[in-house]
């Protein structure tokens, strides 16, 4: 059974919204203390070494105080939901039109989960996050041309781990997984054959853990509830859809 695209972006944008929404205030009330106490550390430090060019970066960190900052980290996290959940709309009516039959709810979920090993986990394994503060201004570019790589490169490499699994459908099931456990493999190598950070990472290692367990934790509940609300979604109006055809009529 087709379904339109307008209707999938709409479950796109409900559930990316519910997405954004829930990672948002996870990171609020878990994340964030970690960070302020990052924050606290890098303006220790930044006094230790006091000059010029620290005092106007200090006068332009107020004009934005941690309250303004926690607001504006649940309204980001709800428009990157949102923005998601466009895209993730999209590739799944690609999917869906290929084979129409299959129900929403499991689909959803197993999307849900490879988008996240491929954007948010893999490159996670090769540049975990970092607390605020950390990192030099001038290698900004670098370190985000790095991270842009990891994310193509576990997107492309899960598309490939997907795409050998569906053609040697025709083999046995653990021929099916033993290939695309290779490819898995392979896609790592790749990842990891990137340059490394190139800043030092000056935090206590117990913070620095704790914030990236958090970071990584964020972005499995991102979607976790994206997957639920859009299968849900889409289960619900699977099911509005088929009533009418096994209705019986009434004679």
């Amino acid at each position: 059974m087709s379904t339109p695209v307008l209707p999938l972006l709409g479950r796109g944008l409900a559930a990316g919204g519910a997405a954004g929404l829930a990672a948002g205030l996870f990171s609020l009330l878990l994340a964030e203390p970690l960070m302020d106490r990052a924050i606290r550390l890098e303006e220790a430090r930044s006094h230790e070494h006091a000059d010029a060019g620290a005092a106007a970066v200090q006068h332009h960190e107020e004009l934005f105080t941690r309250s303004t900052q926690h607001f504006g980290l649940v309204v980001t996290s709800v428009v990157f939901g949102l923005a998601l959940g466009v895209l993730f709309a999209i590739a799944y009516a690609l999917v869906h039109r290929r084979d129409p039959d299959v129900s929403p709810w499991p689909r959803a979920l197993l999307f849900s989960g490879a988008a996240f090993l491929a954007i948010s986990l893999l490159p996670a394994l090769r540049y975990p996050a970092n607390p605020p503060g950390v990192g030099d201004s001038s290698t900004v570019s670098d370190r985000q041309g790095l991270w842009l790589a990891a994310v193509v490169i576990g997107v492309l490499g899960m598309f490939l781990v997907w795409q050998v699994y569906v053609r040697l459908a025709d083999r046995s099931v653990p021929v099916r997984q033993v290939a695309a456990a290779v490819t898995g493999v392979a896609v790592l190598a790749v990842l990891f054959a990137l340059p490394g950070n190139p800043d030092e990472v000056p935090v206590a290692a117990t913070l620095l853990w704790d914030f990236r367990v958090l970071s990584i934790a964020s972005h499995a509940v991102l979607w976790a509830v994206f997957g639920v609300v859009f299968g849900a979604l889409g289960l619900r109006a699977f099911s509005r859809a088929a009533a009418p055809a096994g209705a019986v009529p009434v004679s």
